[in-house]
């Protein structure tokens, strides 16, 4: 609509962008306590589509403030690069449905080593697509990180997050808190 300059009377807004206006504003409790000891890395992939294309680094600062805020300002490792410059996963734009797996993990493998770089056990996925890549060439190329929802994590920092909810994460958190 901006681009076209097509009058409209809404605002587009993520989630991400709710979740650091709440906690700003103490509307969403969270605490990164819960890792004060377990001192668990992670790390935060910039989906193309809402840092890139359409919201800027406004939106990387944001996801970066939702992450810090639940998981501890120390125990988050920013990729190299990251935000607006951060690298695609290489799952978006219909690469995960294509049918050349092989090429979208060769294209996945400079997402991955920057990933691995890190040292993070748990990568940050807002993006369904990067979400699906990253856990994909993860286990292609073999490595133990994890790729989790800011929800499920934001719930682990709120004490919250059910029994129901922690298939997808590593044996350091699926029995924590309960």
């Amino acid at each position: 609509m901006k681009k076209f300059n097509i009058p409209h009377k809404f605002e587009f807004i993520t989630i991400i962008e709710l979740y650091a206006q709440w906690i700003r504003e103490g509307k969403l409790k969270v605490n990164a306590d819960w890792n004060k000891d377990l001192n668990i890395k992670f790390t935060a992939q910039d989906p193309c589509n809402i840092v890139r294309k359409t919201q800027g680094q406004k939106m990387a600062d944001d996801l970066r403030f939702v992450i810090k805020s639940i998981v501890g300002e120390e125990n988050f490792i920013d990729m190299i690069p990251n935000g607006v410059n951060n690298y695609c996963c290489g799952g978006g734009g219909g690469a995960l449905q294509a049918g050349f797996p092989e090429q979208r993990r060769a294209y996945g493998k400079t997402k991955f080593d920057q990933i691995v770089t890190t040292g993070a056990t748990y990568v940050f996925a807002p993006c369904h697509n990067c979400h699906k890549q990253i856990e994909d060439i993860g286990e292609h190329y073999g490595t133990e990180y994890h790729v989790v929802h800011i929800w499920t994590i934001m719930c682990l920092a709120m004490g919250i997050l059910g029994e129901n909810e922690r298939a997808y994460l590593g044996p350091d958190l699926a029995e924590f808190g309960l």
